[in-house]
């Protein structure tokens, strides 16, 4: 019976530490987020808190707008629930919101969240904007949307201030339509006034993953503009879809392709896409992005990028599936 509990001992430890919110060792195993929570994009607020935004899903028999998540270490998450617990106005009527990405506004001392809806009038998509005092939210819908279409060429979101010039930037696109950048105006709740859209990234049915082009995510990184993005169909029959990269100079282009997937299908993930990427406290970029490995829920992997020959790699180009070192992240933040 001692020998019995002596052997049990380790893994109580492991779930007391586990439900305590403590990392219970060096590694962590995919996915670090088992629920559907598609389309995830990560910011990191001033207490160290890395906050997660994901499209619509259903939860304890209700449908949430956007959902929430928080973590000190990228790897333990806790569900927070709905970002957006109303609905827009003009999108009252209809349950089709996701893509959320949210950035933080030093100036205005307010988070403001970008993402797509469905409004009532039309079947077409539009981008909208939403702001709130907490990363957690509730986040409030600006009453109009920023920009909308006859079809779903306007999703997507994904706001960046470029480091080098200062600007507001939007990035957005799909529906085989190009991924585009335009300047957002100083208080981020439009476009800059003469502004307009400028095409980077365009589909091609020639090309592998490319006969749509979507969920766009740029960072800048010793001078060179990064610009995630993929293709070609994340849901239902017929899946086929990958991560991809090109790179620039300029965060309005020209950008050079990678010709291979930075993550593609695997024995035991299908469909990995529409990232986001975060530095830890070493220095180090990962990749947050969704997979499925029982359809249609598409859970949370997250992924160490390393820089070869100029160009964001995942080793193997696959999801990991055995244990891997975790983030650096300071406790003491």
């Amino acid at each position: 019976m001692a020998a019995r509990g002596a052997r049990l001992l380790p893994v109580l430890a492991l779930l007391l530490a586990s439900c305590a919110g403590v990392p219970p060792g060096p590694t962590y195993l995919n996915p670090v987020l088992d629920r559907d929570f598609p389309d995830p994009a990560v910011i990191r607020d001033a207490e160290g808190w890395f906050y997660a935004f994901g499209t619509q899903s259903e939860s304890a028999g209700r449908m949430l707008n956007v959902q929430v998540a928080r973590s000190r270490d990228l790897v333990l998450w806790e569900h927070l629930g709905d970002a957006l617990p109303e609905k827009p106005r003009w999108a009252s009527t209809k349950q089709i919101i996701w893509a959320p990405h949210v950035i933080h506004d030093p100036v205005q001392r307010r988070y403001v969240m970008y993402f797509s809806a469905e409004p009532d009038a039309s079947d077409g998509k539009c981008l909208a904007v939403a702001t709130s005092v907490l990363p957690s939210g509730p986040f409030v819908d600006s009453g109009n949307p920023l920009l909308c279409g006859e079809r779903f060429e306007h999703i997507d979101p994904m706001a960046f201030d470029d480091p080098r010039t200062g600007k507001r930037l939007l990035y957005w696109g799909s529906a085989s339509k190009p991924i585009r950048v335009r300047e957002l105006a100083p208080d981020r709740m439009r476009f800059a006034a003469d502004s307009s859209a400028t095409d980077l990234i365009f589909a091609d049915p020639g090309r592998a993953y490319s006969r749509l082009v979507e969920g766009a995510w740029v960072i800048y990184r010793e001078g060179t503009y990064y610009l995630f993005y993929s293709g070609d169909r994340c849901c239902g029959s017929n899946v086929n879809y990958a991560l991809m990269v090109a790179r620039s100079k300029d965060a309005f282009g020209p950008f050079e392709l990678l010709g291979t997937p930075v993550i593609e299908r695997s024995a035991q993930w299908d469909a990995p896409g529409h990232n986001c990427v975060v530095t830890d406290d070493a220095g180090t970029d990962w990749i947050l992005y969704h997979a499925m490995r029982d359809a249609p829920r598409r859970l949370m992997l997250l992924d160490r990028i390393q820089y070869r020959d100029g160009w964001p790699r995942v080793a193997g180009n696959r999801p990991s599936d055995t244990p891997q070192e975790r983030p650096a992240i300071a406790r003491d933040r």
